[in-house]
């Protein structure tokens, strides 16, 4: 194996290419996450399916992520980064082209899959990479834009589609990434280099059947108890789930090279980090769903209106992310993510007040502001969590915070949405009009949201107070890379 030296003359360039490279490639994976959200109602209708099994598209999506992340962290100890990269993208092109050329639900549903496949390994390669290739001084900006690329790429999926499907059906968000991707996996192929630490670890089937299983089995019970599935078999499946988790952890406990190392939660702030990642996604991803539905319930909006309303707090996330990695590097995470938590506090619990007379400009500021708090925090929850870690564990705490997301998605929208229709049967059922009923149900779905937020806002003292500002210095950084990838 020959090693290649990028010292302080040249690795600021090269840094800057690869995670350029790194994070144009996992926008366009995240950005399929949420493409199809807007085109459920018609695809239902096209290929004459019910809401229930539809919404397969959504959930297959997840669990798919949710399996891959934790395995990838086994791959990025074993295969060399370049390898990863291209395979990931592989697989994402495969089934983009795969969605492209659908005509049923089963090859869509299977496509899908392809795609989320490539998806839950971009995201760790990423950021992974990133850690080993950036200095722990500048982890903070570098994290941000890490940040940036996971949340604006879910965010603009849906008001993308909302855009292209005025014009075009909805086989044409799949084309026109084709060429997109194609040109990623160009510039990966040339510019990207192999960082991350090989290490062979023996492959442990049962620790992967029991991984797959466990997080599987977790994310269909939780993603399907607001469903119309059947709840003897959803609760036996995440009954099922749960037990396999247990057993994993456990295994990984015996094992010399463990799957997925769940000793990083003996380090405290890691353990906070993870807590406040899951309540923000928890929120956020929800809201991403329940505004639209009250947007269009209650107000009576189109479906592209909707879409537009959260356009500009997209954006919004999307700049100040950065922003906040950048702060972080400067500040540290005492007074950071506090205000951040805050800031979504106070704006959503305005927002909980909202009924169908509020109008769209107040609830677009309103959930900018949810977004920028959004953007705060985010980057510097993730830095402080894994800079408590050792290189040797990077791997392990990406994957684990980011299988964490997936599942704090899933029981946000579960529990959120579950409670929004709940109260807004209830108000039905007591006579009240339709349009106010789902209002009601908004309301009272979003104020459970602000507990969990006031939850987290107490949860993040503790990170600045145990959190320390990391000031190692590294003059070169070695990277391996294999002969035959020169």
């Amino acid at each position: 194996m020959e090693t290649t030296k990028i010292t302080k003359s040249t690795r600021k360039t090269n840094t800057k290419v690869i995670i350029a490279v790194l994070v144009f490639s996992a926008f366009i994976a995240t950005f399929n996450e949420t493409i199809l959200n807007v085109a459920l109602s018609p695809l239902m209708v096209e290929m004459n399916v019910t809401a229930g099994k539809i919404q397969w598209i959504i959930t297959a999506y997840m669990i798919v992520v949710a399996v891959l992340v934790p395995v990838t962290a086994f791959l990025i100890q074993s295969f060399g980064t370049k390898q990863l990269y291209l395979a990931a993208m592989t697989l994402l092109l495969l089934g983009t082209i795969c969605a492209a050329c659908s005509g049923s639900f089963l090859m869509l549903l299977i496509s899908r899959m392809l795609q989320a496949s490539g998806t839950g390994m971009m995201i760790p390669i990423m950021m992974n990479t990133v850690l080993l290739v950036t200095p722990p001084e500048n982890r903070g900006s570098a994290m941000g834009i890490c940040g940036c690329a996971i949340s604006l790429g879910p965010a603009l999926g849906p008001t993308v589609a909302g855009i292209v499907l005025q014009f075009f059906n909805w086989h044409a968000l799949f084309i026109i990434l084709i060429p997109i991707i194609i040109l990623a996996m160009i510039l990966g192929s040339i510019y990207l280099v192999n960082v991350s630490i090989i290490t062979k670890p023996k492959i442990d089937f049962i620790s992967i059947i029991l991984s797959s299983v466990g997080f599987g089995g977790t994310i269909y019970g939780i993603s399907s108890v607001s469903g119309n599935g059947n709840i003897k078999i959803v609760g036996l499946v995440f009954i099922i789930g749960i037990i396999s988790l247990v057993l994993f952890g456990k295994r990984q406990l015996s094992l010399k090279q463990p799957m997925l190392d769940i000793r990083t939660f003996k380090y405290p702030i890691f353990s906070i980090g993870a807590a406040l990642i899951m309540i923000s996604m928890m929120t956020m991803f929800t809201m991403n769903v329940m505004l639209p539905m009250f947007l269009q319930g209650a107000l009576k909006t189109t479906t592209f209106v909707a879409a537009m309303v959260l356009l500009p707090a997209a954006l919004a996330s999307g700049i100040v992310t950065p922003v906040g990695g950048k702060i972080y590097d400067k500040f540290g995470v005492k007074i950071l993510v506090p205000v951040g938590f805050t800031i979504i506090l106070v704006a959503l619990f305005i927002l909980s007040r909202s009924n169908n007379d509020t109008s769209l400009i107040k609830i677009i500021v309103l959930y900018v502001f949810v977004c920028i708090g959004f953007g705060i925090i985010m980057s510097p929850c993730q830095t402080s969590a894994l800079n408590q870690l050792p290189k040797e564990y990077y791997p392990h705490g990406v994957a684990i915070l980011n299988t964490l997301q997936q599942i704090s998605a899933a029981i946000g929208s579960s529990l959120f949405i579950g409670i929004m229709s709940a109260s807004q049967v209830k108000a039905l059922n007591n006579s009240v009009p339709e349009q106010i009923a789902v209002a009601t149900g908004f309301r009272s779905a979003t104020l459970v949201a602000v507990m969990f937020v006031l939850v987290g806002l107490c949860l993040s003292f503790a990170l600045g107070l145990g959190s320390k500002k990391f000031s190692l210095s590294s003059d070169s950084i070695v990277v391996n890379k294999k002969v035959s990838n020169n």
